[in-house]
């Protein structure tokens, strides 16, 4: 099956990674919380080369995530901004980071993300969306949703 087909599967995991499922579209996206906005500014922050920035930016764009805009102070060049759907997709960033300081930091996270408000250590929780209890993947039973393809 070719990787733009699996748009057309009846799961919401497989569709997102047909957007977000390359390491650059997720570098390009950890550089944009990280206040990058200008193209340059992405390609000398990540060793890109132009065209494949290009085409994880204009991918991005289309599906929403980041949109393109003269600054607010006007200026020759534009930016990248990420959108309210771009902003959704800091917690799938955080498990990662999560899962690279729980197995490939052996000296401890190279970074730590802190609560503006209090200091504390920012880290993302799988809960229960009735009960509020914590949840692994040994909790988690699938069932087919209204999306599921009823021939299936």
């Amino acid at each position: 099956m070719r990787y733009e087909e699996l748009a057309d599967e009846p799961c919401s995991i497989t569709r997102a990674l047909v957007i977000l499922g390359d390491r650059w579209t997720l570098l390009v996206l950890k550089a944009a919380f990280a206040g990058i906005r200008r193209f340059n500014a992405f390609q000398t922050s990540l060793g890109i080369s132009r065209g494949r920035l290009l085409d994880r930016l204009d991918r991005l764009v289309e599906h929403g995530i980041l949109t393109k805009r003269i600054p607010e102070g006007g200026g020759a060049y534009e930016e990248y901004r990420l959108t309210e759907t771009g902003l959704e997709v800091y917690p799938v960033l955080m498990a990662l980071r999560d899962w690279g300081d729980a197995h490939l930091a052996p000296d401890g996270p190279p970074l730590h993300y802190l609560h503006h408000d209090c200091g504390g250590e920012a880290h993302v929780r799988l809960e229960c969306d009735m009960c509020a209890v914590e949840l692994t993947a040994r909790d988690v039973a699938l069932q087919p949703g209204p999306g599921w393809p009823a021939d299936s």
